[in-house]
Parts: C-alpha cells; sequence; structure tokens
C-alpha cells in the first residue's frame, strides 16, 4: 500500500511539473493579440461609450422634465383663494394650531394654513379611506383620519404637527373617556 501511495505522489508531483513548464507558454500565447481583435475591441468600447452617454443623456433630460413638471404647476407656489370657503380650525400637540379652507365646488384641492402662510394642497388618493393632501413645490402632506390629522414634512422627512383635532374629533374624544372621581 505505500508504494501505491508513492507511486501516486510521484505521478501527480510529475503532473503539476508538466503544468507548470506549459503554463508560461500558455500565457504568452494569450498575451498576443491579433490586429484585427484589437480594432473589434475598440470598436466595441466606443459603441458602449457612446451608448452610456446617450443613456446619461436621456436621463439627465428625464430628470429635468420631472423637476420642471413638479414646479411647472404655478398654483402650488400661488397663495390659494380663501373666499367662499368652510374653515376648519386643529388645534395640536406642542401648541401648534392649523385651519384647512375646503370649498365646496373643489373637493380636489384645499387650503392650509401653517405658520402664519396658506399653501394650496392637491388631494392624492389613497386606498384606506384616509384623507391625504399635498403640495409637492413646499413639500407639504396632510393626513386626515376620522380621529385626528397630521402635518408633514415629505422634503425633510418629519412630523410638523401630529394629533391635530377639529372641535368636533374633541368633543368626540372628551365623550368617550370617563370623568375620573377624586375621593
Amino acid at each position: 500500500m505505500a508504494t501505491q501511495l508513492s507511486t501516486l505522489l510521484a505521478a501527480c508531483a510529475f503532473a503539476l511539473a508538466a503544468a507548470a513548464a506549459s503554463a508560461p507558454a500558455n500565457a504568452a500565447s494569450t498575451t498576443e493579440k491579433h490586429p484585427k481583435a484589437e480594432d473589434v475591441l475598440k470598436a466595441q468600447a466606443k459603441a458602449r461609450a457612446k451608448k452610456s452617454g446617450k443613456a446619461a443623456a436621456a436621463a439627465g433630460a428625464a430628470g429635468a422634465a420631472a423637476a420642471a413638471a413638479v414646479a411647472a404647476d404655478p398654483l402650488d407656489v400661488a397663495e390659494p383663494d380663501i373666499t367662499d370657503t368652510i374653515t376648519t380650525e386643529y388645534d395640536c400637540e406642542l401648541g401648534n394650531k392649523i385651519t384647512i379652507y375646503t370649498n365646496e365646488k373643489d373637493d380636489a384641492h384645499i387650503a392650509l394654513r401653517w405658520k402664519q402662510r396658506l399653501h394650496r394642497l392637491k388631494r392624492i388618493g389613497t386606498t384606506t379611506g384616509a384623507l391625504r393632501f399635498e403640495n409637492t413645490h413646499y413639500g407639504l402632506v396632510w393626513i386626515g383620519i376620522p380621529t385626528k390629522g397630521i402635518l408633514l414634512d415629505s422634503k425633510q422627512n418629519r412630523q410638523l404637527a401630529n394629533e391635530c383635532k377639529n372641535a368636533q374629533q374633541a368633543a368626540t374624544v372628551a365623550a368617550v373617556v370617563p370623568e375620573v372621581k377624586k375621593s
């Protein structure tokens, strides 16, 4: 058994030596380039560069068009007209106040007063039934659910006002919470 093992090891050593001796010859043959192959590789590289340049230009144009579309709506920037509107006052956490102006003729938009400034927000459809209004220029998002409203800043990814309740929502909460008797 020992002789078989030594014979096997000798055969492996011989095979490794033969492979090592032929490796430089193979490496030399792979570094040699054919003139037509070089031309083909250069043409392919040019085509890739041209294609990626067109893709980058198209992406840049698409990004500019999207930015222009967002900023193109002058009504998002202009102060909304609040004549003939229904006013709803909201008291929020930390003493914040929000006023929402709705128009019976236009249920696709609201005007929202936040920090002494009026903003026009457009209705965004939801699958949950919540009322969602957005102004993409300023990044404001108003979400109204039956128990409260929330004002978000989508540009800075933070809440501006939470637990915003109008008089009707506050009365509902007060009716649900039982009074605590003092002993």
